[in-house]
């Protein structure tokens, strides 16, 4: 017969017949490579059309329980307590993958058998992931994880849950310390809360579709375009549609408890630009001087492929090199150096000063003000001019 893929159980009962015609056959000649392509395609049949089912996830652990003769109370390691064992052994409750990888590693039970899935392998860890550091709590609580049951069920199935929620970023989305990033802060904070932050506005930007970015798009000019539209009463939410249009995803997602954020600057996997910010300080000055120092990120290092994230707490006065270079390009775009040295403004300015200049300039009267409180290190000057509680009302 012509060796071909077996699809009927005709053809099956033919190759049968003909491997036991063959059985005989010398190797390494055309009736002995015959036998051995027959009973390849055999095999393939048969484990397609009657494999095995595999045992019931329960009655392999009693099984062996009694191989071992292990009690109830022996599972308690494994499995978290002995109401939880009860509730395993009567079918009343879900094995998570934690408890998988317990009763795998000291049961010697089969991966594929407790996850009921045959030949599945329990997913890689990455190094050093402790699944009880992400700040799930506060994360159910914003609704960033769809899960209805109590906090306890979701700690019990962190794995499953981050993984899943995570996994349109890729494998590595998950791993806390990454390659090529960069965190500005006296407190860095809870690594785990950063890195829930950063899979949270990276999973929005997926959802939105904008042009394909051109490196090198953001220069001096481009950044001048965006600061003009702080002149308008509605500048923020144009600043976000001008980022859209140009290729740069932008995203406002408030910081997590246990963090000191700003804003980031990142790639996404697909190696689109990611710029969000936190109005972690609900002010116009706040707001225009994070977002032109995060695009300075992107313009100076991330367009260059030196870096992959920047994690900002911009209250840091931080001295380093990169940082030193946004903050920079940020003063510079927002007031050119010889307009601000033509200004003469100072902490001894009027509030009148201040707007004259700022109407000159057509930018809001923020970004100088903010300006002058800065390089004063005096944050009580010019308070009716920063734009205090004017920003998340825009993005909410």
């Amino acid at each position: 017969m012509q060796a071909k893929i077996i699809k009927t159980e005709t053809e099956y009962d033919q190759a049968l017949v003909r491997i036991d015609e063959l059985m005989d056959a010398t190797p390494d000649t055309p009736q002995g490579d015959e036998f051995e392509l027959l009973v390849t395609l055999v095999e393939l049949y048969e484990a397609k059309e009657y494999a095995i089912d595999l045992p019931d996830a329960v009655s392999a652990i009693k099984f062996r329980m009694e191989q071992q003769g292990l009690k109830q109370k022996d599972l308690v390691p494994y499995i978290g307590s002995k109401s939880k064992v009860s509730e395993v052994l009567a079918g009343k409750r879900p094995l998570s993958l934690s408890m998988i990888r317990k009763l795998h590693a000291e049961l010697g039970i089969p991966a594929a058998v407790l996850l009921q899935n045959q030949g599945a392998d329990l997913p890689v860890i990455p190094d050093g992931l402790e699944w009880q550091g992400f700040p799930l709590a506060e994360m159910l609580n914003r609704k960033w994880i769809n899960f209805k049951g109590t906090l306890a069920k979701a700690k019990e199935h962190a794995e499953e849950l981050l993984a899943a929620w995570a996994a349109p970023l890729g494998a590595d989305a998950l791993q806390p310390t990454l390659l090529k990033q960069h965190i500005r802060g006296r407190n860095n904070g809870n690594p785990y809360s950063l890195t829930a932050w950063r899979i949270r506005v990276s999973l929005l930007a997926l959802e939105q579709d904008i042009p394909v970015y051109a490196s090198g798009t953001v220069d001096r000019g481009f950044m001048s375009d965006l600061v003009k539209l702080s002149y308008l009463a509605n500048g923020p939410l144009l600043a976000k549609e001008f980022l859209l249009k140009n290729g740069i995803h932008f995203i406002v997602e408030p910081h997590l408890k246990t963090t000191h954020l700003d804003g980031a600057a990142m790639r996404l996997p697909s190696g689109a630009p990611l710029v969000a910010l936190t109005t972690r300080h609900n002010r116009l000055d706040n707001f225009w001087f994070t977002l032109c120092h995060e695009l300075a990120h992107l313009s100076l290092h991330l367009d260059n492929n030196d870096w992959f994230l920047f994690l900002d707490d911009l209250d840091c006065l931080e001295e380093n090199g990169v940082e030193n270079e946004a903050d920079s390009f940020a003063s510079e775009v927002l007031i050119p150096p010889d307009k601000w040295r033509e200004s003469g403004l100072d902490g001894a300015s009027t509030t009148a000063e201040v707007k004259s200049f700022a109407e000159s300039q057509r930018i809001h009267p923020a970004i100088p003000a903010g300006r002058i409180r800065r390089e004063q290190n005096n944050y009580k000057l010019l308070t009716r001019l920063i734009g205090n509680g004017e920003v998340r009302k825009l993005f909410s």
